[in-house]
């Protein structure tokens, strides 16, 4: 290649960085003020290490590995061990990474928000996504409404609570068992279900089948759901939350099913969790919730993409 092409690619490279320049400031504000909404609300920030002996044998969460151990696909783990000796209110901001994830609202190195607390449910984390984003939108100047995509969106509470099986029928008019037992759930879910949900007013998606929450505890009444919930906005899947298993026979048998499942579709199959699992048995009733902050920044910057809200994406590496 000549100088001059070189030249030419190097200031493409940086218009295409500088250009992202408003959104980076957008982010770094976000960013602040989410940390000042849960200092405010008494809550720890802790850091847990990105390299992990074992993730949790999650279907279709694939993790990277790193020689013997394995790049975290969040810090959950870590973080319910926390909880488990003691530590009532928990959050995080960390980088984490997953195998084969990249498209316009996926990045195989993202950045995720996770919070937990004790003495909660899944219904706790919804009120707190409520002040959370209303807290942000107020904090930006932006008041109680966002546009996004020539959409308005309303922030605020109440928000929609919609179950799945609502959502199924609503939407897609079928019913959950039968998606369920054709194998057809995600793909109906992304294509008929989704692009409903989330305007104008974010909504959460709740009461998920409990074969689709390894992690989350079931209902009381109703033990095929699992108090599970998604957030949505304008369509865009923000936020995954549950009320927490703490049953460790329960959680072991659902990791073997998992992983038995992986071996079963060709997937690695992950060691097992031991430490996480030795602390269950001590871990209070308590929520916790994983928001996507790289997606957060896209619906404040109204951006389609999420390329334009990062510093970098793999491909100007």
């Amino acid at each position: 290649m000549s100088p001059g092409s070189r030249n030419n690619l190097f200031f493409a490279a940086g218009e295409r960085l500088a250009a992202k320049k408003p959104h980076l400031w957008l982010r770094s504000r976000i960013v602040q003020a989410i940390r000042s909404f849960f200092l405010s609300k008494g809550y720890l920030e802790v850091e847990t290490p990105l390299l992990i002996p074992a993730p949790a044998p999650e279907l279709y969460i694939d993790a990277v590995q790193a020689g013997d151990l394995f790049l975290h696909t969040s810090p959950e783990l870590c973080m319910k061990r926390l909880l488990a000796s003691g530590y009532e209110k928990i959050f995080q901001i960390c980088r984490c990474f997953r195998e084969g994830e990249r498209g316009a609202n996926h990045l195989p190195e993202f950045t995720l928000l996770e919070w937990y607390r004790t003495e909660a449910d899944y219904r706790s984390l919804m009120n707190e996504c409520e002040d959370m984003l209303l807290h942000l939108s107020m904090t930006l100047g932006l008041g109680e409404r966002l546009f996004y995509q020539g959409r308005v969106i309303d922030l605020r509470p109440p928000w929609p609570r919609l179950s799945v099986t609502d959502a199924l029928g609503q939407y897609a008019g079928v019913a959950l068992e039968d998606v369920l037992a054709a194998g057809s759930f995600d793909e109906v879910m992304v294509t008929r279900v989704e692009p409903h949900l989330g305007a104008p007013k974010p909504t959460f998606l709740c009461d998920y089948p409990a074969s689709l929450a390894a992690l989350a505890r079931t209902k009381t009444k109703e033990p095929q759901l699992a108090e599970r919930f998604e957030l949505y906005i304008a369509g865009l899947e923000l936020a995954n939350a549950f009320s927490e298993l703490t049953d460790v026979v329960e959680q072991k048998r659902r990791f073997e099913r998992e992983r038995e499942e992986r071996s079963r579709l060709g997937k690695k199959a992950y060691p097992s969790p031991e430490r996480f699992l030795e602390a269950l048995p001590f871990m209070p009733e308590s929520a916790g919730i994983a928001l996507g902050v790289d997606r957060l920044v896209m619906i404040f910057a109204d951006r389609k993409s999420i390329d334009p809200v990062v510093a970098f994406t793999p491909e100007e590496l």
